[in-house]
């Protein structure tokens, strides 16, 4: 639990009254970005006052506040929470003028609708005890850490969501679940990220608060503190955005970097790609009303198109995220890329053959960019306990593990907590962590119970259709005038054929082959008059996660069985003797 966040929300008991519980967000999440940005640009706000004087030209005073200070916005109004108290009378005006003399980078008051709400909160009545509740709270980032301030804005928000009853599929990964994407995103073999001044891009196409972000630049800087991650983002939720882009702004990154917008139909980034991708896109959620646009960007894009090989149900638009980063991994010609992604089950076998979500399995599977895919533990998000997995996707995998994919079971990595947040009941300690990321870089000798290698033709297969002859009243065959079997559709039937049946791959012997040796040992002795007709024969690719780490665990015998009954029956027959009596 934050602290931080937990007295940061206290101050909204001030609202109470003018202000529901789910309106509190509005208030507390903006004030908390303006303190953390004021007590950042405190130090320095007489020598930018006295640069604004001198400079009219922003750009011009932004080249001078970058020499003088290091950071690249500014605010040249003459108020701080410092002094806003001073004029009582003038406090509403004077926040106002406070907001509108950031820099140009500084938009995510706009976000909030936040001069509006300073009037609300001034006709209330409660615009003084705010201020004054804020100004006591030392927010600078030598006070409190970048990944402090992420706790408290998820905590903010968590409790934001929680009082407004929000059930969306948005949701704000822990951090626990993103320090164990890093190290795996991080973890390429023979990729040595320590030595040197590297350089590095990181995007996050739904990048919400910016947690994402800030952690993998915490874990690369922490390697090699000469590095330089350049940070991408794109988030479409204005308050999430808001506080993404505050977040990066103290810390002194370039903002302009950090996009508004929906990724989906509106790429900030189009033609960029980078070295690192991560994201947690939403679950289970409707893209119906984007899906015209989306399908005529397929439509007009080409093969080439980051949708090209196909799209999910518009019930559920995690795998065009999945797509969307596929295509924005580095070109293998320039270094490549690597793709880190947190989705739920449904990816990994949603859809029946030639599907859309099938279809896309095939893409990622027969061009060999699927590296790892790794189950978590259950109740490990604050608003669902559903199982989620982190795929890795790698366009130049070492030579090792070309043409294989490896899955690991890490639902047995996790602490309990000492109180749940929400329906986060489970964390993933730094010993559990390290587990998982010891499993997947042993790869071949790591241990079978929890780790399993599969070639990407292990998870393809086909559907065929088997027909029987229709038959007459004397049960003979019916022809057609070409003297062709007529079948009979009520006999119909489909089969699945992996491509490995038998032992054979795709690669060693050809489809009809594989398929045929099937028919001929499974179908055939069963009904002797069935054929397959080839014509409806489809491939499918599905990743049956669980069924490779199943274990059959026999029942108990039965007389222990009978015994436990027994007891059962004594007890309510001794119950229904208490009654009688």
């Amino acid at each position: 639990m934050s602290t931080l966040g937990s007295f940061i929300w206290s101050i909204a008991d001030q609202l109470r009254g003018p202000y529901r519980p789910n309106q509190y967000g509005t208030v507390i999440l903006p004030f908390t970005i303006l303190r953390r940005l004021d007590c950042v640009l405190e130090p320095d706000r007489v020598v930018v006052r006295e640069l604004a004087a001198r400079y009219e030209n922003p750009n011009r005073l932004k080249v001078e506040v970058k020499k003088a200070t290091g950071r690249t916005f500014y605010n040249t109004s003459n108020y701080a929470f410092a002094n806003l108290l001073t004029d009582a009378d003038g406090l509403a005006d004077n926040l106002a003028d406070y907001i509108d003399r950031f820099s140009a980078d500084v938009d995510v008051f706009e976000y909030f609708d936040f001069k509006k709400e300073l009037l609300a909160l001034e006709k209330a009545g409660l615009l003084r005890e705010i201020v004054k509740s804020f100004g006591a709270v030392d927010l600078h980032p030598d006070m409190v850490s970048n990944a402090d301030m992420g706790d408290a804005f998820e905590y903010i928000i968590r409790k934001f969501n929680e009082a407004a009853n929000e059930t969306s599929g948005d949701h704000y990964t822990p951090r626990d679940a993103i320090r164990l994407l890093v190290d795996l995103l991080f973890a390429e073999k023979d990729v040595d990220l320590s030595e040197g001044s590297i350089i590095r891009s990181l995007y996050d196409p739904t990048a919400g608060t910016g947690g994402m972000l800030s952690l993998a630049e915490e874990h690369l800087l922490a390697q090699n503190s000469d590095a330089k991650l350049t940070l991408y983002g794109q988030e479409y939720n204005p308050q999430s955005y808001a506080i993404c882009k505050s977040d990066l702004l103290a810390k002194g990154h370039d903002t302009t970097n950090i996009a508004f917008g929906n990724t989906l139909t509106a790429d900030a980034f189009k033609g960029r790609q980078f070295d690192y991708c991560m994201s947690n896109p939403p679950y289970g959620v409707d893209w119906k009303q984007y899906a015209k646009a989306v399908k005529a960007e397929r439509d007009t894009s080409g093969p080439y198109g980051r949708f090209a090989p196909g799209l999910p149900a518009t019930s559920d638009g995690q795998m065009l995220f999945l797509l969307h980063l596929a295509h924005k991994m580095r070109a293998p010609e320039d270094g490549g890329g690597r793709v880190g992604i947190i989705m739920n089950g449904s990816p990994l076998f949603n859809g029946a053959a030639a599907s859309g979500p099938s279809n896309i399995r095939r893409w990622l599977l027969e061009n060999d960019l699927v590296e790892a895919i790794v189950a978590l533990p259950t109740n490990m998000f604050f608003n669902t306990g559903i199982a989620t997995y982190i795929w890795i996707l790698d366009n130049t995998k070492h030579p090792d593990r070309q043409g294989k994919v490896q899955l690991i079971d890490g639902t047995s990595f996790w602490t309990k907590m000492r109180k749940n947040l929400g329906s986060k009941g489970r964390e993933i300690s730094d010993r559990d962590r390290a587990e998982v990321v010891r499993l997947y870089a042993d790869f071949e000798d790591a241990d079978p119970d929890f780790s399993k290698l599969l070639r990407n033709d292990e998870f393809g297969y086909w559907t065929i259709t088997v027909e029987r002859p229709l038959l007459d009243e004397g049960d003979n065959p019916i022809v057609d005038r070409k003297g062709n079997l007529k079948p009979d559709s009520k006999k119909r039937d489909t089969e699945i054929v992996s491509f490995t049946y038998g032992g054979s791959t795709a690669g060693a012997a050809g489809e009809r082959e594989v398929i045929q040796t099937y028919f001929d040992a499974e179908v055939k002795p069963h009904v002797p008059d069935a054929w397959i007709d080839w014509a409806k024969t489809k491939t499918g690719y599905e990743i049956p996660f669980t069924r490779q780490f199943y274990k059959y665990v026999p029942p108990r015998p039965l007389a222990e069985i009978d015994a436990d009954l027994e007891k059962q029956v004594a007890k309510i027959l001794d119950l229904l003797r208490e009654v009688e009596q």
